[in-house]
């Protein structure tokens, strides 16, 4: 055999292996999805009563569709956030092998703060759809019209404003990973923070009820995030140039 073809055949049996390793955490981040998302169903209607003691008003479907919509979004939104911390370990895994003893244990660390940061942005977000929007929207009816809410609809406001706070609130991390890769730097975030800050505003504005109050409301923790990113890309950034200094002193 011809060193070309003994070359091959190892890289062959390299990209064999990756495939079986990526099938490998594919199936465990699966399967605790799947447990995850039986669990969440077991416990439906309590999961659903924990949302429905927030509001004085009831609930109504119109299909026996809507019924099962709201089974499977709520248990599928718990899965997914039950799966996230098991779904960023699998991957962390995939790439070990080819991560330095440094970069293994700082992209551990970003694990916990990705689930928690996740959780944090659903919080917000419910805390906000709760105490100032829905009060908001309701309070312009005055009267006016019988009001009918039909779960489906309910819960589609709800997820459309808790989901995209969610993925905001992943910021800070995505940054700093941004940065210790070297795509970004802190210069660059201060150098396009105004336009950082209108797209905040307009993601704001697409979550929010047409009303200038509550858009500021919810713009200004935004902002205030993406001041919390810079700092830490500044972090990041100052400590890999300490650490570039380091190595080439030596």
């Amino acid at each position: 055999m011809s060193d070309n073809q003994e070359i091959n055949q190892e890289k062959e049996m390299d990209i064999v292996g990756h495939l079986s390793e990526l099938r490998k955490r594919i199936i465990v981040t699966g399967v605790i999805f799947i447990a995850f998302f039986i669990t969440a169903f077991i416990f439906i209607k309590d999961i659903y009563y924990f949302f429905q003691k927030d509001i004085d008003f009831v609930l109504k479907y119109t299909s026996p569709g809507d019924i099962v919509w709201i089974y499977f979004t709520i248990a599928g939104l718990v899965a997914i956030v039950g799966t996230l911390p098991i779904l960023c370990l699998q991957l962390w895994l995939f790439i070990k092998p080819g991560l330095t003893s440094p970069e293994k244990k700082i992209s551990l660390s970003y694990i916990p703060a990705i689930f928690f940061l996740f959780i944090g942005g659903l919080a917000f977000g419910y805390y906000l759809f709760i105490q100032l929007i829905l009060p908001f929207l309701l309070s312009l009816n005055d009267g006016m019209f019988e009001e009918l809410f039909t779960v489906d609809k309910y819960f589609k406001f709800i997820f459309r404003v808790t989901i995209p706070f969610a993925i905001l609130f992943e910021l800070p991390i995505i940054t700093m990973f941004l940065t210790s890769l070297g795509l970004i730097t802190p210069s660059f975030m201060r150098r396009t923070r105004k336009y950082a800050y209108f797209i905040l505003l307009v993601v704001g504005a697409l979550v929010t009820p047409p009303d200038i109050v509550l858009q500021v409301v919810v713009a200004i923790p935004l902002f205030i995030l993406y001041e919390i990113s810079i700092y830490l890309s500044s972090v990041v950034y100052r400590n890999k140039i300490k650490k570039h200094n380091e190595y080439m002193e030596q």
